[in-house]
């Protein structure tokens, strides 16, 4: 049976679309649109969305992306990234029990401590149509301290989190971290963190994640 990866790729579905790339697996993408980006989810002919009854079956929280991994289903962006690198192993995946802490360590400090504030800044930054320049500079400032940890952390790791390879601690700390490219003040002192970015998204799986990303609407 094929992975199914329930999910638009203008929501946190890009992570899974990602990892399955990576990992070079088949996979059925069914493109589950948020429900907000509709003026009535429930309305006859709407597309499927986060509402529907029929998502709400698989995933009762009704948020992007889940998946169905041959009858197993998962929610939840990092914690399916971190499912599809252990199940299939290879460079991505740990190679050890610290390795599965660090690579875990890292998914949910970039979770905790980045993604807010990372989403906010994106949300209002200058290029944004609407914005607040006063919850941007708190962003900007709340995320400051975070980029030196970061940056400090790929410095002693020889340009990578974990293992000084790629591995899936990069790839969600990555999508994470793009949010905060809105604000490129913020990578001005940060040499590894801007090398470390630009590698991640100069790997293939992810320059065809976003042209797929790109092609849809907005």
């Amino acid at each position: 049976m094929t992975l199914k990866i329930y999910g638009v790729l203008r929501s946190r579905a890009t992570r899974p679309v990602w990892m399955a790339r990576e990992l070079g697996l088949a996979y059925e993408q069914v493109p589950v649109i948020q429900k907000y980006r509709l003026p009535d989810p429930a309305a006859a002919g709407a597309p499927l969305n986060t509402a529907s009854p029929s998502f709400l079956a698989v995933n009762p929280n009704g948020q992007v992306p889940s998946i169905d991994d041959d009858g197993f289903v998962l929610h939840e962006s990092l914690a399916i990234t971190l499912y599809l690198a252990r199940k299939h192993g290879g460079p991505l995946a740990p190679q050890d029990a610290r390795e599965d802490g660090l690579m875990t360590m890292w998914t949910l400090w970039a979770a905790t401590e980045c993604e807010t504030p990372a989403l906010r800044a994106m949300q209002n930054a200058p290029s944004a149509k609407t914005r607040d320049a006063a919850v941007y500079a708190a962003s900007v400032s709340a995320l400051k301290p975070k980029v030196a940890v970061l940056d400090k952390a790929l410095r002693a790791g020889g340009g990578y989190l974990v293992g000084r390879r790629f591995t899936v601690a990069d790839l969600n700390v990555a999508e994470i971290i793009r949010y905060a490219q809105a604000a490129p003040e913020l990578f001005v002192d940060a040499p590894n963190l801007q090398s470390w970015i630009a590698a991640c998204q100069s790997r293939p799986a992810f320059v065809a994640m976003m042209a797929e990303r790109e092609a849809e609407p907005a």
